[in-house]
């Protein structure tokens, strides 16, 4: 299937009744039957929720999405076929006029984050109510993005968490990065070997690539390198401990 190249506005889509056009897919009849009465129910004054088109599968939802030419599919994750993610990843690629608002009892960080790089605008859990459900599809064909409470938290979680910090020197092995921490902390060769079960020549070997790989002199300016870049005793690994 190709991208849809032309956009459509909600009067054009809707005949200018104003009703936000919606497929709803997910593998099981009753929830879709349930949602859809749901969702036709609204009447709180602002627009309304017209229900065009239902998909049990996957591919069905993205061909729902290109042929129906909704403003949101309601798109369960566990479907046959192919799954929610892998629906939301297609239909930005053939339909990305069309949002997407993920409504599934699955909450893992996983399939939250997988859904969002998949293209998802929203996710919501299902059980929530009425009021939740018409909110988050409102403001996913608007163009925003929401979440369900739970998953706000995950987010915010996520998001709140420090970066890690660049590896200082990738081209260091995880043996030669060992052998450093030990130098830093002061260890003598010896010493090292015994700590990592290695035998004294072995260190003196990864001691060598070590100050070619940092470009150092010798084993003083390797340790001042290593307590500059922030390498610590307790990133030393030794299974052997």
């Amino acid at each position: 299937m190709e991208p849809q190249d032309e956009e459509f506005t909600a009067a054009e889509a809707t005949g200018g009744s104003g009703a936000l056009r919606v497929v709803l897919a997910d593998d099981h009849p009753v929830v879709r039957t349930g949602l859809a009465a749901l969702l036709e129910s609204v009447r709180d004054g602002t627009a309304g929720v017209s229900v065009v088109g239902v998909a049990a599968g996957g591919r069905e939802a993205v061909r729902a999405a290109v042929t129906l030419r909704p403003h949101v599919v309601v798109m369960d994750i566990r479907m046959p076929d192919m799954n929610g993610i892998e629906a939301t990843r297609e239909i930005g690629r053939v339909a990305p006029a069309v949002a997407v608002l993920m409504l599934t009892m699955v909450e893992e960080d996983d399939s939250v984050f997988a859904a969002m790089r998949a293209g998802a605008c929203g996710y919501v859990l299902k059980g929530a109510g009425q009021d939740e459900i018409v909110r988050a599809i409102r403001a996913v064909a608007a163009g925003e993005a929401i979440f369900g409470p739970g998953v706000a938290r995950r987010v915010l979680g996520q998001l709140s968490r420090p970066l890690p910090r660049p590896d200082p020197c990738p081209a260091l092995t995880p043996r030669e990065r060992d052998v450093l921490t030990l130098i830093a902390e002061g260890t003598p060769n010896a010493t090292v070997a015994v700590r990592l079960g290695l035998s004294p020549k072995t260190v003196s070997n990864h001691m060598s690539a070590v100050l070619a790989k940092l470009g150092v002199a010798d084993r003083a300016e390797a340790a001042t390198w290593a307590r500059e870049a922030g390498l610590s005793p307790g990133q030393a690994e030794d299974d052997s401990w």
